[in-house]
């Protein structure tokens, strides 16, 4: 069983027991919450989409609060002494899920 489902604006496919990183939600660690935004899902080879899940619901569990990797901005415009660099550091949420029902 899994299911499509939108959270903070990203489409992610789930299932059961799975972790996955998305971007910064609110609440703390060890917080459970409710995506309603289910898209598609999937049950033993049988497939609903649209009015057929108004229902549906996937839950997931905060497991940690983090950064990603450092990305570096680097502009410059060659013979004029033009020179910038900048760095950014991604907030990300690692939640686990726990559970879609339908």
């Amino acid at each position: 069983m899994y299911a499509i489902v939108s959270i903070a604006g990203q489409q992610f496919k789930v299932a059961k027991d799975q972790q996955i990183f998305v971007h910064r939600l609110q609440g703390d660690e060890g917080a459970s919450i409710e995506f309603d935004n289910v898209l598609l899902a999937e049950n033993e080879g049988e497939f609903k989409l649209g009015s057929d899940l108004k229902s549906a619901k996937v839950s997931a569990k905060i497991v940690s609060h983090l950064k990603g990797d450092k990305v570096i901005i680097f502009k410059k415009k060659r013979r004029k002494g033009y020179k910038k660099k900048n760095g950014h550091r991604q907030q990300f949420t690692k939640i686990e899920i726990t559970g879609i029902t339908l």
